[in-house]
């Protein structure tokens, strides 16, 4: 299983500091909440981070998840700052079929998020058109929630469609239940407050690539 550490949970005046601490732990990739304070009630990060962070961490792929009513307006922009994997969610109002087959032209693979309330079954005509189902464990938004255990049911259920892409989850994630998700079919766990403020990153992400 991959891990993809959150910098949402890093400190804002030490970001180079805390993702160097991630990559020398091990870490697969980076995870990078972009909110646009419309389709979730919080703001963070902007293409510039995102080249900055390529920029700095070259070999470090970016797992671009776009938390935006509008992410079409974004697309290039985050391809062309070094996203690797840039996600949209399955709740906007738009043709996401076009969006994630865009992301796909650019060279970067194609996610798809859905949030707690969105079932498995609403996203079925989409999964042809995604690389990643990010499956979102809390309500989007803030980090530091707790882990829904009900949405184990929504990596089952994906998987009985059918779907053989990546799947990934994000919240409340930590190393109590991480060997859980992984029996439930999980690729990528994106960590923010547990591997951030954990006091060996290196130990933790070895035993999670062992799952």
């Amino acid at each position: 299983m991959k891990v993809a550490p959150s910098i949402l949970a890093a400190d804002p005046l030490n970001m180079e500091r805390d993702v160097q601490r991630m990559v020398d732990a091990g870490a697969d990739w980076l995870h990078v909440d972009i909110m646009d304070a419309h389709f979730v009630p919080n703001l963070s990060f902007s293409p510039a981070l995102t080249a900055a962070l390529h920029k700095r961490f070259p070999e470090l792929p970016l797992d671009i998840h776009l938390m935006m009513t509008n992410p079409e307006k974004y697309i290039d922009a985050f391809c062309d700052a070094g996203a690797s994997v840039l996600t949209v969610h399955a709740e906007i109002e738009a043709d996401i079929p076009a969006l994630l087959e865009k992301i796909r032209a650019r060279g970067v693979l194609a996610g798809l998020s859905v949030k707690p309330g969105t079932p498995a079954e609403a996203i079925g005509p989409l999964l042809p058109h995604a690389d990643m189902v990010l499956v979102m464990t809390v309500e989007p938004g803030f980090g530091g929630q707790k882990f829904n255990q009900d949405m184990l049911a929504k990596l089952d259920a994906l998987r009985r469609m059918g779907y053989t892409g990546l799947l990934e989850a994000d919240g409340g994630i930590s190393m109590k239940n991480a060997a859980l998700l992984r029996r439930h079919g999980l690729d990528v766990a994106v960590m923010g407050t547990a591997m951030l403020g954990s006091a060996d990153p290196k130990a933790d992400m070895a035993a999670i690539h062992a799952l």
